[in-house]
């Protein structure tokens, strides 16, 4: 097994890369799998089949994290982990992460609320004991709301405290909203999208600082930029409702033209930027078919020289600030 100590990697026969996910002490591999597309249709909608498809093929190529929530898919996500699962004689090497607080029908941080939401995920996911559950898109809403007692902390530190739940995390879409409940101190880890990708540093704005602080793992989701870094500007391509400007979708021809001179998949190059920052342990990238599943795996074991990285590097840029369009993604 592949070891990252100081954020330099070792390594052994069996080619999985791990990293210690911060205060939690656990070792994860650098790439898992994100449920948040899987089984996602070109027509729309998600198919329960294709879905279980994608789960298995990670698990068979070796993945041992997986991150879902009730939101993916309208539980549809959590359904296909966990009818797989219940097969895999492996599950038990399997960390399965979830979420609470937001289903489709909307948010709800009440203490009754989380015990529900929790109950129900151990119902669709076959799991009685989580390591990692995560309070889930609590953007705009006041900390107190959500940290208090008889909110959604409470109720998880009750689970805590009966051995349903062993660490407690801060999942947000906004980095800027991520930021205050890492700066509480209250959770081990958290999931951190759209803050840290080869066109996105705003992670060194709100999120690094107050993690290393508290030692808080960060588990990085969309390091692909929902696509844009998987295959480089393709037109006709939505990027899973995302809009970039012209001047992003040209800068990620220049990191795949660079990609492409030392023949390197752009995935690879994508994962690995992110995973050299001391402080990220993982990535979750989405996959919509066992083939992405499969590519995003493998690359994370790819190695690349430091050539490589010596003229990739300057391309690393930060648009978050600057033509950097979010639109809200649909689910």
């Amino acid at each position: 097994m592949v070891q990252i100590t100081d954020g330099h990697p070792s390594q052994d026969e069996d080619c999985v890369r791990t990293k210690t996910l911060g205060r939690t002490g656990l070792e994860v591999p650098v790439v898992g799998l994100g449920g948040a597309f899987i089984g996602r249709q070109p027509e729309g909608g998600t198919d329960l089949d294709a879905a279980m498809a994608t789960v298995e093929a990670a698990l068979d190529e070796g993945c041992t994290l997986i991150d879902t929530a009730p939101l993916y898919g309208g539980t549809l996500s959590e359904q296909a982990i966990g009818n797989v699962l219940k097969t895999r004689l492996d599950r038990n090497d399997v960390i399965v992460t979830t979420k609470v607080g937001q289903l489709r029908g909307g948010r709800d941080y009440s203490y009754d609320a989380v015990m529900r939401h929790v109950e129900d995920s151990q119902e669709r996911l076959g799991v009685e004991r989580f390591e990692i559950l995560y309070i889930h898109d609590a953007m705009g809403i006041p900390l107190p709301e959500v940290l208090g007692k008889d909110c959604a902390l409470g109720a998880l530190r009750k689970l805590q405290d009966e051995g349903s739940v062993r660490f407690i995390g801060t999942a947000a879409n906004d980095p800027e909203a991520n930021g205050p409940f890492i700066e509480t101190g209250e959770f081990d880890v958290a999931v951190v999208p759209d803050a840290w990708s080869l066109l996105n540093r705003s992670a060194e704005r709100y999120i690094f600082s107050a993690a290393a602080e508290h030692e808080v793992g960060i588990v990085l989701a969309t390091p692909l930029e929902r696509g844009l870094l998987a295959t480089g500007p393709v037109e006709g391509i939505d990027y899973l409702n995302r809009d970039f400007t012209l001047e992003i979708v040209e800068h990620a021809g220049k990191i795949k033209q660079v990609c492409e001179d030392y023949g390197v998949s752009m995935v690879a190059a994508a994962l690995q930027w992110c995973l050299r920052h001391p402080l990220v342990a993982t990535t979750v990238p989405g996959a919509e078919s066992p083939e992405q599943a499969v590519q995003n795996i493998q690359a994370g074991s790819v190695e690349l020289t430091e050539d490589f990285w010596s003229d990739l590097e300057p391309l690393a840029q930060n648009f978050y600030e600057d033509g950097y369009i979010r639109v809200p993604l649909k689910r």
